[in-house]
């Protein structure tokens, strides 16, 4: 699984609850769910809340979780990312960790922050992560 790693911090990460029962690798792409609640990204266009920024064990007994929700990434395409263009999550490629350019139907939290460079399917791309903040802009 392509990991997202951290190059610039812009922010601490916060804590955010998850399930006990799953195992978070460190670098994982979160979704969000009701009750602000964090899980591994598994699907196209997720509502993104962040990176997993420590590992979490299954059934260890631990419920929160610290996420990035800030920051300049490194991490891999799915498909075509354009420099200056908002991205959104991509799992067809088999990776959930995967972006690609965003959809105009990827608004809110679906839009996961700017491609800082331009990829394409199995490139890495240095990504401003901010999730909800939509450029404006679609390839």
């Amino acid at each position: 699984m392509a990991v997202w790693t951290l190059v610039i911090e812009q922010a601490l990460p916060i804590p955010i609850t998850v399930a006990d029962g799953g195992a978070i690798p460190k670098g994982t792409l979160l979704k969000l769910s009701d009750g602000m609640i964090a899980a591994a990204s598994a699907g196209d266009a997720d509502a993104i809340i962040g990176v997993a920024a420590e590992e979490k064990i299954a059934s260890d007994g631990k419920t929160t979780l610290g996420v990035y929700t800030r920051g300049i990434f490194k991490c891999t395409a799915g498909g075509n990312c354009t420099v200056g263009v908002g991205l959104m999550s991509y799992s067809d490629t088999g990776d959930a960790n995967d972006v690609i350019d965003a959809t105009a139907a990827a608004v809110g939290y679906k839009c996961l922050g700017t491609a800082l460079d331009t990829a394409t399917d199995g490139e890495t791309l240095f990504v401003e992560l901010m999730p909800g903040s939509n450029p404006g802009a679609y390839a």
